[in-house]
Order: C-alpha cells, then sequence, then structure tokens
C-alpha cells in the first residue's frame, strides 16, 4: 500500500535520491527545501518550520506516515545550528499529529560521522535544553574565531542531534505513540555539497584524513537513501533511537572494535 512521507532537503542530495527511491516505488512524496520543492521553507527560521509543518500537514490530508530529515548545511556558523539541529527537531515535533494518524508511522534523520567529532558541550548542551536563542549565540561567538572555531557548530549540531534522537524516540511521544525514530549517520557522500570539496588531491586527502573510509570510498546518496526508506517503512518495528554509521567503516577505524567495555565492572 502506497504511504505519504514528508522530506525535508528533498530538492538535492540525499534527500532527493530518497524522495526518487519512494517515488519509484509508487509512495507519495510531499519535499520541503529551500526552492524547487513541494514547499519552499528556510528551516533556519521558526516561523517557516511552522509554516512548513502546517502546509505538509495539509497536503497529506492530515495523515503522514514517514518523516525524513534530510535538510542541512556544513558552514561554520551559527546558522547550521539552526538548520541542522532546530529544523529538525522543531519540524519533526510539529509533525507528530499527523505522524499519530498513520497506522504505521516512522521518522529517521540525517545526522553525520561529524557527530563523533569533536564538539564544544556547551553548544550541544544548549541546543538540547531548546533554548534557540542561546545556541546561536555560542554559535556566533564561535564563528567569530574563525572557520576552525566555527566549524564545532556544525560537529556540534550533529552531536546534538544524534543525542535528541536517542532522548526523544524513547519518550511518551515517540515510542509511546508506537513510532520508530532513528538517524543515519553517512561518511563522505557525494553531493553538491562535498563535490567542490573532493574536487582536489588536497581537499579529498583532508576529507579521508578525518573521515577514513576502507570500505568503497565516498559513498553515493543512494545508499543512504535505501537505508532512510528501510528505516521508514513498516518493516521497521523495534528499532529506537539508534544512530547508524552508514560510512563505509569510518566509525570502526575510528573508535575501534571496542565500544561496549565502558560498562564492565572496574
Amino acid at each position: 500500500m502506497a504511504r505519504t512521507y514528508v522530506i525535508t532537503g528533498s530538492a538535492s542530495g540525499i534527500g532527493a535520491a530518497t524522495a526518487e527511491v519512494l517515488r519509484s516505488r509508487g509512495d507519495k512524496v510531499i519535499g520541503i527545501d529551500l526552492a524547487g520543492a513541494d514547499i519552499d521553507a528556510d528551516l533556519s527560521r521558526p516561523s517557516d518550520r511552522a509554516a512548513a509543518a502546517v502546509k505538509a500537514t495539509e497536503l497529506a490530508g492530515g495523515v503522514i506516515d514517514g518523516v525524513i530529515a534530510s535538510a542541512g548545511i556544513s558552514a561554520p556558523i551559527s546558522k547550521t545550528m539552526a538548520i541542522n539541529y532546530f529544523g529538525v527537531t522543531e519540524l519533526l515535533t510539529a509533525l507528530l499529529p499527523a505522524l499519530r494518524a498513520s497506522d504505521a508511522p516512522r521518522a529517521a534523520v540525517v545526522s553525520s560521522m561529524a557527530s563523533l567529532q569533536p564538539a564544544v558541550p556547551e553548544l550541544v548542551e544548549a541546543a538540547l535544553s531548546g533554548d534557540e536563542a542561546a545556541t546561536l549565540a555560542i554559535g556566533d561567538a564561535l564563528a567569530a574565531k574563525g572557520p576552525e572555531a566555527g566549524y564545532a557548530n556544525y560537529s556540534g549540531s550533529k552531536r546534538a542531534l544524534s543525542r535528541w534522537v536517542r532522548r526523544a524516540s524513547i519518550s511518551e511521544d515517540w515510542a509511546g505513540a508506537g513510532i520508530p525514530l532513528n538517524a543515519v549517520a553517512p561518511g563522505t557522500v557525494i553531493t553538491p555539497m562535498t563535490a567542490e570539496l573532493l574536487r582536489t588531491p588536497e581537499g579529498a586527502a583532508m576529507v579521508d584524513a578525518a573521515v577514513p573510509m576502507p570500505l568503497n570510498s565516498h559513498q553515493p546518496a543512494e545508499s543512504i537513501a535505501q537505508l532512510l526508506v528501510w528505516l521508514t517503512s513498516p518493516e521497521n518495528t523495534h528499532m529506537a533511537g539508534q544512530t547508524i554509521y552508514c560510512d563505509g567503516g569510518a566509525d570502526a577505524t575510528l573508535r575501534g572494535d571496542d565500544i561496549w567495555s565502558w560498562n564492565d565492572p572496574r
């Protein structure tokens, strides 16, 4: 049976690839992006998030089966926090009533390998507290120190997002309503956002040092799209709160073989 999906970032990259897969299966896709989508919205703005949620619910006839939040930027500025974190969490929360009206509601977001990179705790905690003004103020202060410090806006946005997914997924709003909520963390995906960086050997070498991918190297957007489709399908009944590192082995390379002994007796 055909399902109705809402996809942010649907005009390019992972969002476009995911929309194409779903439409090829006969599902209805309501796309949200800055331009060229069913709903044009700037998810860095609270007013646009709220308006997009209302419009998406209207276009879906009040029932949304799946939400896939893939819109994001990687600029070393506070706007990255606004889009990547608040543009995801606020929109998903606003769409909860329409998700609850589905017989098999599902949601997934796009995090990143950057969630494992160094982050500024103060920035992450401000985001998780829901204080957008404070979060952006911290982000602006980091950006003022230059691109290297400003990059914490990106890693922080993805760290906070993965933590929010773990926190929200087991809450009454999500698990209590029977809605699996999860995240996918890609490695280096070949998209318009990364094309310029990967264009030169020097740029590619810098990327590969930060995100080593021994399995098949840089990945196409379709490799993430297929995973997002399964996570938001009725077949996924019990996966909750996970950030799945679909990354060519980058996570296993960087964190090693033991991510379990933290809970062993000391």
